[in-house]
């Protein structure tokens, strides 16, 4: 592993985490040979579908679990060689709640403060605060069982927050949360980063998430790095618009031939999930293809609902460089030659 120096937050290197099959099912390797790294002070996305080794990587960096090989470090520390110093300087809000139902907000918050050390006085003036700035200071002593979703994430964050961490990770934090919920909770991860100077490990599979909070994004896939890189950058590579043309119990092979001879469409990927399929494509001009695209289908009498157009997109990005839509990973898909770009 190379020296972090303290100009890297987290170092992750080489990480591979296999679990052994069980009876005749094969062993499932959630990690393979991840690599990458976090400046101090950014919004760090780890963006895949469910199943692409998201957690796994989070449970390894809080020293949850062990890789079966490969390395990390988190503030400059190893988290196998100094588990207990790591666990120290980091907050950790997993995808389940962690505070107590049957006690209030305060006490949660003051008993966090507790367990992580500090005195009563101390434990009851950070939780005051850390009420007032979520925003839940008038819900201080309502038991948490009577807490909408959205109140019971924010006093998760808060619980992680008690002392003072230089490393946040939340793992999939606005997951089942309704819409107004889910946005405050983005109002609050960055207000942490901007003003705690926070470095902040998020975990997602909502593609806006990802693009409105990060500060830098890996695109993970099967336990693998597929491209890092800022929202911006990412989206930026893709040169051309994107083409999208749902279809109706579509035959991939006559959609490829359909389409063949529309001009300037290029990186055409045509996937089929039962009665449902995509065509997906870039292009220079998206107001001459989409027009072309719906007569060559229309004359093949191929059948389709929703057609669009739009700039590039991380579902694009994502498209571009997995080759199939941000979904279930085993989807069938046909795909013309793109190039990939590993991180």
């Amino acid at each position: 592993m190379p020296a972090n120096n303290n100009s890297n937050a987290i170092i992750a290197d080489s990480l591979t985490k296999v679990y052994p099959g069980r009876g005749r099912k094969s062993d499932v390797r959630a990690l393979d040979g991840l690599s990458f790294a976090v400046s101090p002070g950014r919004v760090f996305g780890l963006l895949g579908p469910n199943g692409a080794g998201k957690s796994t990587t989070t449970r390894i960096l809080t020293t949850l679990s062990t890789p079966t090989s490969g390395a990390a470090q988190v503030a400059g520390l190893d988290v196998h060689r100094a588990a207990d110093a790591v666990r120290a300087v980091i907050g950790y809000v997993s995808q389940g709640s962690s505070t107590d139902p049957v006690l209030t907000a305060g006490e949660n918050l003051e008993i966090a403060g507790r367990m992580r050390g500090m005195n009563a006085p101390d434990s009851r003036v950070r939780a005051r605060r850390l009420l007032d700035e979520f925003g839940l200071a008038d819900a201080s002593r309502r038991r948490v069982s009577t807490f909408s979703g959205g109140m019971r994430r924010r006093l998760d964050v808060a619980a992680a927050l008690v002392h003072r961490p230089q490393v946040l990770f939340l793992d999939e934090p606005t997951t089942g949360l309704d819409p107004e919920a889910r946005a405050a909770m983005w109002a609050e991860i960055r207000r942490l980063s901007a003003e705690e100077a926070l470095t902040v490990v998020l975990t997602t599979h909502y593609m806006e998430e990802a693009d409105r909070l990060a500060d830098d994004l890996l695109l993970v896939n099967r336990g693998r790095a597929v491209v890092q890189g800022t929202p911006e950058q990412l989206k930026a590579a893709l040169h051309g618009d994107s083409v999208r043309v749902s279809l109706i119990e579509p035959d991939p092979t006559a959609v490829r031939a359909a389409v063949a001879a529309v001009p300037g469409l290029t990186d055409v990927i045509i996937e089929a999930s039962g009665v449902d399929g995509v065509l997906a494509a870039r292009t220079d001009d998206a107001s001459a293809s989409v027009g072309a695209v719906i007569g060559a289908l229309d004359a093949a009498g191929i059948r389709f609902g929703q057609v669009s157009a739009s700039h590039p997109t991380l579902d694009d990005v994502y498209l571009h460089f997995v080759g199939h839509t941000f979904g279930d990973s085993a989807n069938t898909s046909e795909a013309a030659d793109t190039t990939g770009v590993a991180a």
